[in-house]
């Protein structure tokens, strides 16, 4: 509506010059002053790091309604992938030009020989950890011959046993049920004692649908690195081509963030426009407060990646025989496309 109003009053305005200048013989002057094409833009694909739309998505989708995208002449193509496995494969095979994927999936991408790097972290930290019923807490100690409802994939079982292994147990020391796709049913169907995942999904999902807080014993205090889990990512050949355009990106996302953070109300509103289908009002809601809760405060060091948290994470995954040999930190994240201010 704004931007209506905004091309009717221009409109009106050069109606108004020109008549002032054809009476005064200067018509001329004034056709080569007035715009003829809008601004161009340069499509950028990016692709996400799930099949179906979820409040992370909220900034960049609200950026893009608002029209920050365009304005650093960037066309902006979001892509869900076909399975979560398919992120990495879009970036690495340059079908997509950045991506919103996790911190193992770059690691296992970069083992892989794929041309990927992050470029930027979503979340200050590691939110993951195990979550029980309210009024349910429970030690680690106490996990002992207990059901745990996991993810099947290697990290969730790297996290799980950096965190028995503080009270000096292993995986052998609990019964793993493993989800295809979501482990908070198994909790509410009380087919687990105690299920894995992040405050700002599993948490908010066990929030909304029970109406209490759940319980959460964060894998940070008790031995998991604790490094940032979600990641914007580039193909380092197309980053290599277009590092101007790489860096309005990361503005125009950086600024996303920004605005949805002061804006929670109208961030949700377009989220819910674009994505309506797959839209429960009361989870994304809440997802982005409970995310908004880990991106950190809103200034130059939000999305800055740093060496102490990639070593940390490296050495302990390595240590656990998930990367059979690490690289350097700088192989892979770089901040050179962040916004210099």
């Amino acid at each position: 509506m704004t931007q209506s109003l905004s091309f009717k009053g221009i409109t009106a305005g050069v109606a108004l010059a020109t008549a002032i200048v054809l009476s005064a013989g200067l018509a001329p002057q004034m056709a080569q002053a007035a715009p003829t094409t809008a601004p161009a833009t340069v499509k950028v694909t990016f692709v996400q790091e799930w099949p179906v739309a979820d409040g992370f998505w909220i900034p960049w989708t609200l950026g893009k309604a608002k029209g920050f995208y365009r304005e650093e002449g960037i066309d902006l193509n979001i892509v869900a992938p076909p399975t979560v496995a398919d992120t990495m494969k879009f970036l690495g095979t340059g079908r997509a030009d950045v991506a919103f994927t996790t911190v193992m999936d770059i690691i296992f991408a970069k083992e892989q020989g794929a041309p990927v790097i992050a470029i930027g972290r979503y979340g200050t930290g590691n939110n993951w950890g195990i979550f029980t019923p309210q009024g349910q807490p429970i030690t680690v100690s106490e996990l002992k011959g207990k059901k745990i409802g996991i993810y099947n994939d290697a990290w969730t079982k790297a996290q799980l046993s950096l965190v028995l292994k503080s009270a000096g147990m292993t995986l052998d020391d609990v019964k793993m049920v493993a989800a295809a796709d979501d482990t908070v049913p198994l909790l509410l169907q009380n087919r687990v004692d105690a299920t894995t995942g992040i405050t700002n999904a599993e948490g908010t999902e066990i929030a909304v649908t029970t109406k209490q807080k759940p319980e959460f014993l964060p894998a940070t205090a008790h031995g998991v690195p604790d490094t940032p889990i979600f990641m914007f990512a580039g193909n380092q050949q197309w980053l290599a081509k277009n590092p101007a355009l790489a860096k309005a990106f990361m503005r125009a996302t950086t600024k996303s963030i920004r605005y949805a953070i002061a804006h929670p109300d109208e961030a949700t509103a377009a989220f819910a426009a674009q994505y309506s289908k797959s839209y429960d009002a009361a989870f994304v809601k809440q997802q982005w407060q409970d995310t908004m809760a880990v991106l950190g405060k809103p200034d130059n060091d939000q999305l800055r990646l740093n060496d102490q948290a990639w070593s940390e994470l490296l050495g302990a995954v390595t240590g656990l025989g998930i990367l059979k040999q690490a690289l350097t930190p700088a192989q892979y994240y770089t901040n050179e496309f962040l916004p210099q201010e």
